[in-house]
């Protein structure tokens, strides 16, 4: 399984990668025994699993997410290896929530506070197939500024994933072992998608952009396209009313065009309203 998950990030390597991430413990998906199997097979970063992968990160100079079982003071985690550029262990997360079936095997819940990773491509964060469940999991990856969560999985995840992108205004990436797997951009919308004419997915994403509620504040619309042009894309959501403000000039940031206008965030907007809500409350 490592040799045929190594083939197949070899034929990415084309498309010079920022990240590849496999799938949830995929070394060892038919793999069954118990505590004494989770024993012989977890691993101290960097171990066996890891270490082809590192040398993959390494020799294509892109960060790798290693979906593998590890082991720390006799307790064993279902985790995302997260391998820098350089090989290097840059972090790790531990699954939240894992199944009964897995916790009568032996493995341990992780901490319920998820980390961040700081990289050279974004805020990273992570999530593993069942923590698809607990939506508290994924709004502390976006209070600590997660810009893209990763989601290793069993399955598929379907339009729960495009939901927890746009509820939590951040990019979600799926790497599976059934079903499809998908990028979801901030809206929710798929960016790409995997399917029987081709198992994997590599894309591109901005990640300088915005999720804004769109009135009132459309009616700076003309004006910011008026001064930026192309530089500055809006697409309006009309259903929902949300706009999403991107930014196609590397000389244009997007934070720096709201402040000029004086537009919040969506969840700035959110926060404000609930604000005034309470205090009216109280009055």
């Amino acid at each position: 399984m490592i040799r045929a998950v190594l083939a197949r990030m070899e034929e990415t390597a084309q498309y010079q990668p920022d990240i590849v991430c496999t799938p949830e413990v995929f070394a060892f998906s038919n793999i069954s025994g118990g505590p004494r199997a989770l024993a012989a097979i977890a691993e101290k970063p960097i171990g066996p699993v890891c270490e082809p992968f590192a040398a993959f990160a390494k020799k294509h100079h892109c960060y790798v997410v290693c979906s593998t079982y590890t082991r720390d003071n006799g307790r064993f985690y279902n985790a995302a290896v997260l391998l820098d550029r350089d090989g290097q262990v840059a972090g790790e997360f531990r699954k939240i929530h894992p199944t009964v079936g897995e916790m009568e095997d032996g493995v341990c819940p992780g901490p319920v506070d998820p980390p961040v990773f700081r990289t050279d491509i974004g805020v990273i964060g992570f999530q593993i197939c069942f923590d698809i469940n607990w939506p508290e999991g994924w709004r502390k990856l976006r209070k600590a500024g997660a810009e893209i969560v990763f989601w290793p999985s069993a399955f598929g995840g379907g339009s729960m994933l495009n939901a927890l992108a746009w509820q939590n205004k951040y990019c979600v990436v799926s790497s599976t072992r059934k079903g499809i797997a998908k990028m979801c951009d901030i809206g929710g919308e798929e960016i790409a998608s995997t399917g029987w004419l081709r198992p994997w997915l590599c894309a591109p994403v901005n990640l300088d952009k915005a999720f804004i509620h769109a009135w009132p504040f459309n009616r700076h619309h003309r004006a910011i396209q008026a001064k930026y042009g192309r530089g500055v894309r809006i697409k309006v959501i009309h259903e929902n009313e949300w706009t999403i403000m991107e930014s196609q000039s590397p000389d244009i940031r997007i934070a720096d065009v709201l402040k000029e206008f004086g537009i919040p965030t969506h969840e700035e907007f959110m926060a404000q309203s609930e604000a005034a809500q309470d205090a009216r409350r109280k009055a």
